[in-house]
């Protein structure tokens, strides 16, 4: 291969990266293994007669989801490690990188309640939710894709949807109103006040933590708004914070919290009906490393 093929290929890749790299993502939960994907799909596209390629978003967009699938397969016996809950990787996107999220369904997608959730599926299903409903991708095309049936796909779908429907917290806050309701959890628990923290939370509402056994975590989630109350109270009430930063992570609020011992964590928040039904807070410093210091 020429250099100048080889420029060609890289800004052939580099013309779809974003979405690539975001449909990576939203099938893996994790930025560094989203990234691995997109460079091993490079390597795979150097290697193919591209003339031979009649849509290179399609032939791309079928190698990614593949290699992701691939992935999820092989890291599910170290899941059964893993200290306590396992959480996907929050990403900054207040400059974005899978691309504009100009629509309420993009950011959905990139939610860490919805990719929480989406664990739980196999990874066909994962991938057929994750094409038809952040991509709007026909039955067909993601039948092709993975090698499978139109109706096997539809079906999959089915399954995925009626899973992600019983699973997930309530939600119909907008970001406005998830912003508030964060800003005002976070200062509850910092003053320690549990009456105001349980009026903040929904009684059916579950908190996820995930240290990776590298930081303090709930090894097991917390259920229940008087719980949850306490166990943040708690958090804040062992030392004093440093930096309380609000951030846009996964399309919609969050807050960067930073300890004096230098122990980072990240929160985010679904709420519905003026309380919050669902919260993330990951410490594990492997997914935190893209976050400001």
């Amino acid at each position: 291969m020429t250099a100048e093929e080889a420029v060609q290929a890289a800004g052939a890749l580099e013309a779809h990266r974003p979405m690539l790299l975001g449909l990576a993502y939203r099938l893996l939960g994790s930025l560094h293994d989203a990234e691995d994907v997109l460079q091993e799909t490079y390597l795979r596209w150097l290697g193919v007669d591209r003339a031979s390629v009649v849509e290179p978003r399609r032939y791309l967009s079928r190698v990614v989801t593949r290699l992701a699938l691939d992935r999820l397969r092989a890291r599910q016996a170290a899941r059964e490690t893993y200290v306590g809950p396992w959480l996907p990787e929050p990403v900054p996107t207040a400059s974005s990188p899978f691309g504009p999220l100009d629509s309420a369904e993009l950011r959905d997608s990139l939610s860490l309640a919805l990719l929480h959730v989406l664990e739980r599926l196999t990874p066909p299903e994962r991938a057929v939710y994750v094409l038809h409903t952040a991509f709007e991708l026909p039955y067909a095309e993601i039948a092709e894709i993975l090698d499978r049936s139109v109706a096997d796909c539809r079906q999959l779908h089915h399954r995925a949807a009626a899973r992600v429907a019983a699973d997930r917290p309530r939600f119909t806050a907008t970001a406005a109103e998830q912003r508030r309701l964060l800003d005002a959890f976070l200062a509850a628990a910092r003053d320690g006040d549990l009456d105001r923290l349980t009026s903040l939370v929904a009684a059916e509402a579950i908190a996820w933590s995930d240290g990776g056994g590298r930081v303090r975590a709930a090894l097991r989630p917390v259920y229940g708004a008087e719980r949850i109350a306490r166990f943040f109270a708690g958090i804040h009430g062992r030392r004093p914070l440093v930096e309380e930063a609000p951030v846009e992570l996964n399309g919609g609020p969050g807050a960067l919290l930073r300890w004096p011992t230098g122990i980072r964590y990240t929160i985010t928040v679904v709420a519905a009906e003026g309380r919050i039904t669902g919260l993330y807070l990951v410490g594990n410093p492997e997914k935190l490393s893209r976050l400001p210091e």
